[in-house]
């Protein structure tokens, strides 16, 4: 079996390219700092620092709603592979190729920074409602198949 679940914050803006031919399919690539769950030695926090890869409708909303610092989880497998580079160097690869992708929190919850999902003014505490239910930001209410 490969699953993969992980929790974090986009490290950059996606980066988002189209194929080519009659069938064009986006593929969006971001980066997700995922936090590790506990530290040795009381050192700082870290991170791991995990590549992904949107294909189709999941890239392409990744390209319209996912931004610098955004809290998505992101369900996927774990894809392998190996390249040579210019300069003929054999260049390895470890990618998580998504499958389902999420946010994780509210816009109004205050983590995200530097273009993420963050009202501009004062920041807002949010408590969870703890229904199951994650709040939808603005603008995607148009399309989802009931309103």
């Amino acid at each position: 079996m490969n699953k993969v679940i992980l929790m974090g914050r986009l490290t950059r803006d996606p980066e988002v390219r189209y194929s080519q031919g009659d069938n064009a399919m986006a593929i969006a690539r971001y980066s997700l700092a995922v936090d590790r769950r506990f530290n040795r030695n009381n050192e700082e926090r870290t991170a791991d620092f995990i590549n992904c890869v949107a294909f189709g409708k999941a890239g392409e909303f990744a390209e319209k709603y996912f931004r610098k610092g955004t809290k998505v989880a992101v369900t996927g497998r774990i894809q392998t592979g190996s390249y040579t580079n210019k300069d003929g160097v054999k260049v390895y690869t470890t990618d998580i190729v998504v499958e389902e992708q999420e946010f994780a929190e509210s816009k109004n919850a205050g983590g995200a920074s530097e273009g993420g999902f963050s009202n501009g003014g004062s920041r807002q505490e949010t408590t969870a409602v703890g229904d199951g239910f994650m709040n939808i930001p603005d603008g995607i209410d148009e399309e989802l198949p009931f309103n």
